[in-house]
């Protein structure tokens, strides 16, 4: 049998563990934690130097020492990544390059400069500045978001004064969690004349863009970008939550064309190498306008299972891959399914969690779709609003991953699921399943 390979995760979860034992050659590799699951994702705050010394404590104490390290995280995992495979001496992206992701003026503009087609109006922001009352920095309507932040949160649709001043009042009492780690990175990157405008305490005002959401997977290996998939996204009414995501896309040919050689363009000329990526698109249908969203250093674990359910292996084979200096040879058309979903079941009112599915719920869930996976993010008794990094107009209460044969089953075998798993609350609620 071939040496065992170590492969150290940021932020090691079960659900994640599950997802990269279904790639080809899983037996051969060692898979173990480096910083604490609790500790990465959503902690209270992010303490930038105890991150990089625990995590090299972790990685002096594998026997053998890493063969990888890999990460599916948001921010700071993709920034921790390269500063912690430079000091194991692999390939790796650069510092700067995953700070321009993580920063979204950054990202738009990188995007401005190859392909300015696909970069809607934007602007720099200041939150602390008043005069933005008087002076707004774009016509409304228009989004305001941190510069850095996930899962939209503290971003805002900003239709007049009243909602700019809301914002940012809420801006400023939040944007601390994110822009101090941030500014710590930035401390520890070469970013020339860029310095200035990548400030973690900034925010980007970006005119609304509508359409088809869509991701684009790739990865950059030896300075060549390349796509292997293309997921859809589903948005509430209205486009100010997601709500699901389809593989493999059903977008038109020529457009899925477009958005891969976009996608290439753009991550190289951002610098990124030896690194898997995503990359959000917005495709107006009926002005056939395509827009850029935002680009990530990393594969999206929200898609993990997507790809497992149509390709028999979850994308975490591409990052390993490449971590490792191999040659991806993803995906191969293994798996149960036709098309895959996750579905975000959202609430868009305050209220008290009552009832939650239990173990008896999940199991009639596996017995009518039997590759269902399902992860509950409340607790009976919880207030939605005491729920972490939610976006600001919504609440979601899990995550649900289902397979079907064609596109047309899976938002009926959502409704379906949603049902045999039973969630109440305190009072009647508006969601996105009923």
């Amino acid at each position: 049998m071939d040496e065992q390979q170590n492969i150290a995760v940021i932020g090691l979860d079960d659900f994640n563990l599950e997802m990269l034992r279904t790639v080809r050659d899983a037996e051969r590799y060692n898979f173990s934690g480096l910083i604490d699951y609790d500790q990465i994702v959503n902690p209270e705050k992010y303490p930038v130097e105890d991150f990089i010394h625990d995590a090299q404590y972790g990685m002096d104490e594998v026997p053998g020492g890493l063969q990888a390290i890999v990460g599916h995280w948001d921010f700071p995992t993709t920034s921790l990544l390269p500063i912690l495979r430079d000091r194991a001496g692999h390939a790796t992206p650069s510092l700067k390059a995953a700070l321009m992701c993580e920063n979204k003026y950054g990202t738009r503009l990188a995007t401005s400069e190859v392909a300015p087609e696909l970069t809607p109006p934007f602007a720099l922001v200041d939150p602390e500045d008043d005069a933005l009352l008087d002076d707004p920095p774009l016509p409304y309507p228009f989004w305001l978001k941190p510069v850095v932040a996930f899962s939209s949160t503290l971003g805002f649709r900003v239709d007049g004064r009243e909602d700019l001043r809301h914002a940012l009042r809420e801006i400023r009492n939040g944007i601390g969690k994110f822009a101090e780690p941030f500014e710590a990175f930035s401390q520890r990157a070469t970013l020339g004349d860029q310095r200035a405008l990548l400030r973690g305490r900034y925010c980007v005002a970006e005119g609304i863009i509508a359409g088809r959401g869509c991701t684009v997977e790739g990865y950059v290996q030896n300075g060549e970008a390349h796509v292997y998939g293309v997921i859809d996204s589903l948005r509430a009414p209205g486009g100010s939550s997601f709500t699901g995501y389809v593989y493999p896309s059903n977008l038109p040919d020529d457009v899925l064309d477009h958005m891969r050689q976009k996608s290439c363009e753009l991550a190289t000329h951002i610098g990124l190498d030896n690194t898997p990526f995503n990359i959000e698109f917005l495709w107006d249908e009926e002005r056939d306008d395509l827009k850029l969203l935002e680009v990530n250093a990393r594969i999206s674990k929200s898609h993990s299972p997507l790809f497992y359910l149509v390709e028999g292996a979850s994308h975490h084979e591409v990052a390993i891959d490449v971590a490792m200096g191999k040659q991806p040879n993803f995906p191969n058309g293994g798996g149960p399914y036709n098309y895959s979903a996750k579905f975000m079941p959202r609430v868009y009112d305050s209220a008290r969690v009552t009832r939650v599915p239990g173990q008896k719920d999940i199991e009639r869930l596996r017995e009518r779709f039997p590759h269902a996976m399902f992860k509950s993010h409340v607790s009976e008794g919880m207030q939605l609003e005491d729920l972490p990094n939610q976006d600001s107009y919504s609440f979601e209460l899990g995550d649900l991953f289902l397979g079907a044969d064609n596109y047309d089953d899976l938002n009926r075998y959502f409704h379906e699921a949603m049902h045999i798993l039973g969630y109440r609350f305190s009072r009647k609620v508006e969601t996105n399943y009923d």
